[in-house]
């Protein structure tokens, strides 16, 4: 890996998101890339094989989302010790990079898939992140995490979100599913099927991607 070509890619992606990271943050980051590599080329965690590819793919993409969480639990009635989960997290994304930016997080990732959660549960070490948690486990097997946000980036519909996620939200926690293009289906399905509502979506501009992404915030129906 090209470390100080990657090094310079990240500090300026961090910059164009309005991200302000430390040099250790940075370096976690880029270690946890290089510790992906090697354990992709035996546990299969991710199908993008090129380490470029997942710096833009994994990193500078969950890397987005970390500023609307921060404001988002910066404006809510929380903790100072916010806990957020992860579900269907594979190889830890975005926990590991929000668990990395944000130390007073407790960031809990859970996924089916014994192997990606045992990587995860490395990295906790690895990087020096005792506020990162890997669960192996069906996310709907779990006693409620009373969460302030429960994050997904490619876990299922919103539909199928709300309903095997959503008890894990506390009472005025939010849903916040990573996409694409908007879900126009999705977001019609979840409206009829369950009692979560899209709050607003957010446009993203993810630092070297060339493909749409947006957030989708959802809240419990009659919540703010």
């Amino acid at each position: 890996m090209a470390q100080n070509d990657f090094a310079a890619r990240l500090s300026d992606a961090a910059l164009k998101l309005g991200v302000q990271a430390t040099p250790s943050q940075l370096q976690a980051m880029l270690a946890y890339i290089e510790q992906m590599q090697r354990w992709n080329r035996t546990y299969n965690l991710t199908a993008v094989r090129d380490a470029s590819q997942m710096l833009v793919q994994h990193i500078f993409d969950s890397l987005a989302i970390f500023e609307p969480l921060r404001r988002a639990l910066g404006n809510a009635n929380v903790s100072l010790t916010p806990t957020i989960v992860d579900v269907g997290s594979g190889g830890g994304l975005p926990g590991v990079v929000l668990a990395a930016m944000a130390p007073s997080w407790q960031v809990h990732c859970v996924d089916a898939v014994e192997k990606k959660m045992a990587f995860v549960c490395q990295m906790s070490g690895v990087l020096r992140l005792p506020n990162l948690h890997a669960v192996h486990a069906r996310i709907e097997s779990l006693p409620a995490f009373n969460a302030d946000i429960v994050v997904s980036r490619a876990f299922a519909s919103l539909r199928d979100f709300a309903v095997l996620a959503g008890p894990h939200a506390a009472q005025g926690g939010r849903l916040l599913a990573m996409k694409g293009r908007e879900p126009v289906a999705e977001i019609e399905a979840l409206k009829q099927e369950t009692d979560w509502r899209v709050e607003r979506i957010e446009s993203l501009a993810v630092p070297e991607l060339d493909a749409q992404r947006c957030l989708v915030w959802m809240s419990r129906q009659g919540n703010p």
